[in-house]
């Protein structure tokens, strides 16, 4: 048997390495929960958020011009419907997807206005579109056709500020908004009251 003094020196040491693990793991443990913390802040911030453009708030005019382009010169609305959830117009054009609830972000918006969407009816309305390859990651007409994509001609074709105007549209008044009840639409047609909004009452 160990002597009692030597038998306390084991303890202290045993304590001390006991202690220094200790300290450790709730250093650990600190570090984690700091870190779970700023997760949970940051999920409980973005739950519900709506999606926005990156950026500036858009000029009130580029909005107004691009909801112009969007009904009339590049007729989005005859595929994506007038509110752009998704209830197109014309029965013989594509089915196109609900814009009010897209997850694409601006860039990915603004890609596929200029390039359309191959094989699935979306014209690209960028003149220049697989024309210019380093316009729509490097795929031209020949690639397109090479595997077996139809390109959809667009009502008319856009200049890069028009498309800028649609996209700037599309974040002020319908992505991000959720589907459609009597003051989503007031605030769709900027403000002002519309037969079509009073059925939505």
């Amino acid at each position: 048997a160990l002597p009692i003094s030597e038998l306390r020196v084991a303890e202290a040491r045993l304590k001390g390495r006991v202690m220094k693990a200790y300290g450790s793991t709730m250093r650990v443990w600190g570090v984690g929960a700091v870190l779970a913390s700023v997760v949970a802040l940051m999920l409980a911030m973005s739950a519900g958020a709506p999606v926005r453009a990156q950026g500036a708030a858009p000029d009130p005019e580029d909005v107004k011009e691009g909801m112009t382009i969007y009904r009339t010169k590049a007729d989005c609305q005859t595929c994506h419907g007038w509110a752009a959830d998704g209830r197109k117009m014309d029965t013989q054009m594509p089915d196109a997807p609900n814009l009010r609830t897209t997850r694409l972000g601006r860039a990915g918006i603004l890609f596929a206005i200029r390039c359309g969407r191959p094989g699935r009816g979306m014209p690209a309305f960028d003149r220049q579109a697989y024309k210019d390859a380093s316009r729509c990651n490097n795929t031209t007409e020949a690639d397109l056709k090479k595997n077996g994509l139809d390109l959809a001609q667009p009502a008319a074709t856009l200049q890069p500020r028009e498309i800028e105007e649609v996209t700037d549209f599309l974040f002020d008044r319908v992505i991000g908004k959720g589907p459609l009840d009597h003051d989503k639409c007031v605030a769709y047609w900027g403000g002002e009251e519309q037969d079509v909004c009073k059925e939505l009452k």
